[in-house]
């Protein structure tokens, strides 16, 4: 099976969309507010996704994997990681770090606009869209079913290597059969953009307060960002790190979902290792929502430790 071969026919032979309905409904799940500094960054639910075992971690050894999952109290049929879309508004600024999935991804996902209305957010108050990648689940909600931007008033920012691979005409042909609607997605959404975007490099200060940090693996320009201004940084991690115990207990297993996975263990060891120096906070996209604790250091590996 092709790494992260999720597509809608596969989702349909296997039952999940049978499945998706017993979940919560994503309408439901609340928003949880960080202070930082002046600053407050909330975590506002887009729902989850629901992905068969395989889909996320073909290539480790299976029998740890489900004991792994089991110690955790974690069902071993499929995996439910919930979506957290960070929402911080500092001053006059109201950020939002990726757009979520929309209506045409997956049916457990796709209610963020719902979910920030129910959190005070109106999307036409919204200044900046800052994009950590450009997987369906992050960015194909940047539009609504009449193809309109959701965020009418934002200015949208990007890396610029996650930017060119995904705008470059070549990228469809490049990619694994099983991607190719990825990128398809992609191309049709950021082509709303191409007027509105503005480009930048790792360690540039994107916004006040928001430095990006390189931490390609899972996309070739995979961007997080730390924000400054409280006692402590906090890290947007995007899906730098993407399971509330894997990631953490077996950092160098390699992820199904990563486009280059021997990257993106690389990544994910450093950055792991800086965050339990620096006693940073974390928040990230997949964690069990909503998504924001610590790191610490276990033996030879981490665990991740919830606060909210």
């Amino acid at each position: 099976m092709a790494p992260f071969d999720l597509t809608r026919r596969t989702l349909m032979r296997g039952g999940m969309a049978a499945a998706a309905s017993a979940v919560l409904p994503v309408s439901l799940r609340p928003a949880q507010a960080l202070q930082i500094g002046e600053a407050v960054l909330t975590s506002v639910s887009d729902g989850n996704l629901l992905l068969p075992l395989g889909f996320s971690y073909p290539d480790v050894p299976q029998d740890e994997f489900i004991a792994l999952l089991e110690a955790h109290g974690q069902p071993t049929d499929s995996l439910t990681p919930d979506c957290n879309v960070p929402v911080l508004k500092s001053g006059d600024r109201l950020i939002v770090f990726d757009a979520g999935s929309g209506p045409n991804f997956m049916p457990t996902a796709g209610s963020l606009i719902e979910n920030m209305a129910d959190a005070g957010f109106d999307p036409a108050n919204v200044t900046d869209v800052v994009f950590t990648h450009c997987h369906p689940d992050h960015l194909w909600g940047l539009i609504d079913d009449f193809d309109e931007i959701v965020f009418p008033n934002a200015s949208f920012h990007m890396g610029r290597a996650e930017w060119e691979f995904w705008r470059d005409p070549g990228t469809v042909d490049a990619m694994p059969e099983a991607r190719k609607s990825f990128a398809v997605g992609a191309q049709n959404r950021l082509s709303h953009l191409e007027d509105m975007i503005t480009l930048f490099e790792p360690g540039a200060e994107v916004l006040p307060g928001v430095e990006a940090v390189d931490t390609a693996g899972h996309t070739p320009g995979h961007m997080s960002f730390m924000l400054h201004g409280g006692s402590d940084p906090v890290l947007i991690a995007g899906d730098a790190i993407t399971h509330f115990v894997v990631s953490f207990a077996h950092p160098g297993w390699p992820s199904g979902s990563d486009q280059d996975p021997e990257m993106g263990i690389a990544t994910r060891k450093k950055l792991l290792d800086r965050l339990s120096a620096d006693k940073a906070k974390l928040t990230a996209y997949h964690l069990p929502a909503p998504g924001e604790g610590r790191v610490e250091r276990e033996g030879a590996a981490y665990r991740f430790v919830a606060e909210g």
